[in-house]
């Protein structure tokens, strides 16, 4: 067992973190495997973040096969992590395989191809990737709602603004409501706390509609 695989099975977030940081900080391609595994397993946020860091700082053209076979894993950490260091290797000859996971099973792993499909769709299908991501609006939480809206205004207005018309026809209040909000962020991009207060408030206040009338 190497000194990096005994340190990432400590039970001590610390512990794991400043492995991952001392790897990262001398890059090793031998260390790629465990660190790619670790991945599917690490329950510390910080240290997912790590990992990423110390992943994109070996060679990308080792690094980039290995988790595109991630995206195949059954576990959806190791889907959305291998999405998420994707997402920030900017390798955009993945974008296919990352398309794929836009409809996974995985509300968390759906949220998380969305940001990575944004950073990586090839400008000549960007308006195909907005017409994509249309199709769930008005779906979900407000954190849904407001990762949905974000990766749409990411695009840009001008692919964005066509496809949000066209949503706008539907029939359904919550896609039109969806909608609203989306185009107060492409105005605002910093509406975004607002945006999800003002949600919050219209679902405690349906709740309690439904309360009283239930």
């Amino acid at each position: 067992m190497t000194t990096l695989t005994s340190s990432l099975s400590d039970p001590r977030p610390s512990v794991r973190l400043r492995a991952v940081m001392t790897a990262g900080t001398t890059p090793d391609p031998d260390d790629l495997d465990v660190l790619v595994e670790q991945c599917a397993i690490e329950p510390d946020l910080q240290v997912r973040e790590v990992l990423t860091w110390a992943l994109v700082r070996l060679p990308a053209e080792l690094v980039v096969p290995r988790l595109v076979e991630q995206l195949a894993r059954p576990e959806p950490q190791a889907r959305s992590q291998a999405l998420h260091t994707l997402s920030k290797i900017g390798d955009r000859s993945v974008y296919p395989a990352v398309a794929e996971l836009l409809g996974d099973l995985d509300h968390g792993v759906v949220r998380t191809a969305w940001r990575a499909s944004v950073r990586l769709v090839p400008d000549d299908e960007r308006p195909a990737l907005a017409r994509r991501l249309a199709r769930d609006l008005g779906h979900g939480d407000r954190e849904t709602r407001l990762a949905l809206g974000r990766a749409l205004v990411d695009l840009g207005e001008d692919v964005v603004a066509p496809v949000l018309d066209e949503a706008q026809q539907r029939q359904g209040d919550g896609v039109r409501e969806h909608v609203e909000d989306v185009r107060r962020l492409l105005r605002d991009p910093d509406a975004a706390s607002s945006l999800a207060l003002e949600r919050a408030r219209r679902e405690v206040a349906l709740g309690r509609t439904r309360s009283a009338t239930g």
